[in-house]
């Protein structure tokens, strides 16, 4: 289901916990799934549950709890923006129009080409450097104006 690399780091993950608490490695295990497929299938998250020996329903509650798991195919780059309130008050919601004027979408939509999905987010914990978002959960992008989210979506889009 995963491939050896992906078993290796997962294995490297278990190592962090007592060899009785294997299963508190389960957020680090979806990690890697979804960086290897990209999305959280059910087939995905059944084999996380096997591979560290709890219930499956264990490891949904987690991934659906999550807003960083995705439970169904997106595009190549999934844009996260914060819209709580520092962002909000720092010119989120206008990051937020401008997305959706230059990308065609709304929140939980994915653009023809299959290249974007915009989705909105919670607090990321960079209030000072607000309006802040993530690209594929992975790269924090801080003070985001129109002029900035041009070049991201420019660079993104090569």
């Amino acid at each position: 289901m995963l491939s050896a690399e992906s078993i290796k780091k997962i294995d490297r993950e278990i190592t962090k916990y007592p060899a009785d608490q294997r299963q508190s490695a389960v957020m680090s295990a979806l990690a890697i799934a979804q960086d290897e497929k990209g999305w959280l299938a059910t087939e995905t998250m059944d084999f996380v549950a096997g591979y560290l020996g709890m219930p499956p329903i264990a490891v949904y509650e987690v991934a659906t709890f999550y807003g960083m798991y995705n439970l169904q195919p997106l595009g190549k780059f999934k844009i996260t923006v914060c819209t709580n309130l520092p962002c909000a008050l720092s010119g989120a919601n206008e990051a937020v129009a401008h997305f959706r004027k230059k990308l065609g979408i709304d929140f939980n939509e994915t653009t023809a080409d299959g290249k974007f999905t915009l989705k909105e987010g919670e607090c990321m914990g960079a209030c000072g450097d607000a309006p802040v978002l993530l690209v594929n959960n992975k790269r924090m992008c801080s003070f985001m104006s129109n002029d900035s989210i041009d070049q991201l979506l420019e660079e993104l889009s090569k």
